[in-house]
């Protein structure tokens, strides 16, 4: 069953995100109080604690939700997998993937501490739909198209 790992917040871009207990998805913005909130097609963020250990697997230390700028980390669904389009259930929100992945022009805070960035490959990028409040151990349903 996938769920909710860790709900991250930052006030800054381009730096790890700090993990609260609950966070406000606004709709047609994202997550309150975070740097990368606006009306545009990336308002959240989400990475798969999948893609976080695999790094760690490969060498990488002091990896933990929120390390890749991820608004959401997630478990139990392969997130970058999901087509563009894709809707799904959060907490009390529904949001859909508009991106998956991304370019970074240049290396950030996040890549000299980690020593790579899964987030241009597996991290994927959604507007919110419906809003309202999301928290560790929320159930995930995939609605499709």
């Amino acid at each position: 069953m996938a769920s909710v790992v860790s709900v991250n917040i930052s006030e800054k871009k381009g730096v790890p995100k700090d993990s609260v207990e609950v966070g406000e998805l606004i709709e047609d913005f994202g997550l309150k109080g975070d740097a990368h909130a606006k009306n545009w097609h990336k308002q959240i963020s989400l990475l798969g604690q999948e893609s976080i250990d695999r790094m760690t697997a490969g060498g990488a230390t002091n990896l933990r939700p929120g390390i890749f700028a991820e608004n959401i980390t997630t478990e139990g669904v392969t997130l970058f997998e999901l087509p563009i389009g894709t809707k799904f259930l959060m907490g009390e929100c529904e949001l859909e993937v508009t991106q998956i992945g991304k370019e970074c022009h240049e290396r950030c805070a996040i890549y000299y501490q980690t020593g790579d960035c899964v987030m241009p490959r597996e991290g994927i990028f959604a507007k919110i739909l419906k809003g309202g409040m999301v928290k560790k151990g929320d159930i995930i349903t995939v609605l499709g198209a």
